[in-house]
């Protein structure tokens, strides 16, 4: 059995760890709030910019740009893998990785095998967890959450649509959790080159009333020309979607560091309870033995 001094330094120890996982929560908390206010802002300017160059490309022949046409081959594929920079986020972090890891198995076997599958890891977790095996890995964006900026997004898109473009690889693919609601995620798997023909929805965006599907009836006349506008928008595009992908991460992060802080908190009290309550238990024990030894004593000297 425990003792008492033991019991004591274990309440202590659960006890500081208790106020580390509380003020954890708090932090996630307020960084929770600011990460909502981005995506909710940022998704209705991604949603209509995808909406834009859907119609715009139904209008044109798929060879007229050359990010539209879908190779016959796929030789080398890329994959943007979003994961977060720090830990202690519940399944945030291993969830997507295996999400990832299911992508390639199911996809891309052969690729990896033949070293035609390259990496690019946005965020410490992920890419540790496949330098550590032997992936390819593209540029090192690291630490990318410790500032988030729109740069990172487009030096991001800059990588896969210059290698897209040069032949380094022909299809590209997004994976990142979308924030659904503070307790829940949405791990996404999304085409990003070539750019498809049909628009691509996430779960959230179809339950915001989002469709893929439009009779062009509403078509707008584009000036100076089609091309024009498509040539400007397409860059503006790309960048963009890798920033909202960045920001669903982000805010889905803190949304679960926030959960899992609240949860280690709860088993932290419950923990203390049962110290607390083994603590009094083994104090009276000892007071008890105490006690028979001191009347044990007290016969011993009568009887004598």
């Amino acid at each position: 059995m425990a003792s008492l001094r033991d019991i004591r330094t274990r309440i202590g120890s659960v006890s500081s760890t208790q106020q580390v996982t509380r003020a954890m929560k708090m932090v996630a908390a307020a960084k929770l709030r600011r990460a909502q206010e981005n995506i909710f802002q940022a998704r209705p300017y991604a949603n209509k910019l995808s909406e834009i160059i859907t119609r715009l490309q139904a209008q044109l022949d798929p060879t007229d740009h050359p990010l539209f046409v879908h190779r016959e081959s796929v030789e080398n594929v890329l994959l943007v893998v979003v994961t977060a920079d720090r830990g202690l986020a519940g399944g945030f972090n291993a969830n997507l990785i295996k999400l990832a890891e299911q992508t390639i198995r199911e996809r891309y076997e052969k690729h990896r095998a033949e070293g035609r599958l390259f990496l690019v890891c946005v965020g410490k977790k992920g890419h540790e967890h496949f330098s550590r095996r032997d992936y390819q890995l593209v540029g090192d964006f690291r630490g990318a959450f410790d500032k988030l900026s729109f740069l990172t997004a487009d030096k991001i898109a800059s990588v896969a649509e210059d290698g897209f473009m040069e032949g380094k690889w022909d299809e590209v693919f997004v994976l990142y959790n979308e924030f659904k609601n503070t307790i829940s995620q949405n791990r996404i798997v999304e085409p990003f080159i070539p750019i498809p023909a049909e628009r691509f929805l996430t779960p959230v965006m179809e339950s915001d009333g989002e469709t893929a599907d439009d009779d062009g009836t509403n078509d707008p006349i584009y000036e100076p020309g089609v091309h024009e506008v498509l040539a400007s928008l397409i860059p503006r595009f790309l960048n963009y979607q890798i920033w909202r992908a960045l920001l669903e991460s982000n805010a889905a992060e803190q949304g679960a560091r926030m959960v899992a802080m609240d949860s280690a908190t709860t088993n932290a009290e419950e923990l203390l309870k049962e110290l607390n309550l083994k603590y009094n238990r083994a104090r009276q024990d000892a007071i008890t033995r105490e006690l028979i030894e001191i009347t044990s004593g007290a016969d011993a000297l009568s009887a004598g």
